[in-house]
Formats: C-alpha cells, structure tokens, sequence
C-alpha cells in the first residue's frame, strides 16, 4: 500500500501508453477513454501518436506511443492496479507476457507527483524513464515544465535523448 493521499488532493501523474499488436491506433484511442474514466481521476492532457521500434532488438511490429496527463486522488497501487485492469480488458495477461514481449496495450505508471518510490510492484518515476525517447518526447509534449524527481527537468532530459528513431505520426 502506497502513502495515503488526502481526498481532497489531487495530485498529477503521467503515463505512458504503447500498443504494436492489432491496431495499435485504436488501441491507444480506448485506452485514452478509458483512463478519462478511471475513478477519482481526470484526464487533463494527451500527447500526440510517435512511432517507435521495439525495445530488445525484437522481430516484432513497431509501437505507436503516447503519454497522458491525470489528476487523481487514487494512491499509487490502486492506479496502478487500474492501469493493469485497462491492459487485462485489451487482451494483456502480464503473468504470461515476456518482458519487451508485442503488446496489445502497456501502460506505466511513468510519473506520480513528486513521489520516489521503490517497492516490489512498484517504482515511481519508473525506471529507465530517461533513457527512452518514445516517452520523453510525448511526455514533454503534455508536461514540458515537469521535474522528474531524482532525475530533474523533463526538458533537458527530452533535449538530449536521440529523436532520430521515433517519428510523429499524430
């Protein structure tokens, strides 16, 4: 169980949305109205569709990526535990997935207030955020004044990551 926030708090938090099997585009439309229903939460802002090859040199289908912005008053499991339920309903079984495995649909938990934490299920900001382009760019697209805590200003971060493999298809 993660802190408590208080009910009347509505913090921000970011995640990143992937999909490179059936229609990815379709998949992330959805998704995106599905995280606009998530409980106790409002989606604020969504990023623009990139498209971006597949992590671990896989013989796979490139992904389409993007970021959304919410508010939430969920604590940080609980969102999580809705992001997997929203994977589960598009196909996804995380039991049986191999990691950088094709997808249906991914969602992280990329980035929740000005929360560090670390636990078995969970690490908030998620880990090797810095060093992935396919989110940096969407991310900074919604959120481009946004500290990363532990890892500083989005900007910088999104200014020195390679854009050469991830292009913008809308």
């Amino acid at each position: 169980m993660g802190p408590a926030v208080p009910a009347e708090t509505w913090l921000p938090a970011y995640i990143g949305l992937g999909s490179n099997l059936g229609d990815p585009q379709a998949q992330l439309e959805r998704a995106f109205a599905e995280l606009a229903e998530l409980p106790s939460s409002r989606l604020v802002a969504r990023s623009r569709l990139y498209r971006s090859p597949p992590l671990g040199g896989l013989s796979q289908p490139d992904y389409l990526n993007a970021v959304a912005a919410i508010l939430t008053r969920l604590e940080p499991q609980a969102l999580l535990d809705a992001l997997h339920a929203i994977e589960g309903a598009h196909g996804r079984d995380r039991m049986k997935a191999r990691r950088w495995a094709a997808r249906t649909l991914d969602l992280d938990l990329l980035v929740y207030g000005d929360l560090k934490l670390k636990s078995a299920q969970l690490e908030i900001p998620h880990p090797g955020i810095a060093a992935r382009n396919f989110v940096l760019l969407p991310l900074v697209e919604v959120a481009p004044g946004l500290r990363i805590p532990g890892l500083g200003a989005l900007a910088e971060l999104a200014a020195a990551t390679d854009r050469s493999a991830v292009e913008l298809v809308g």
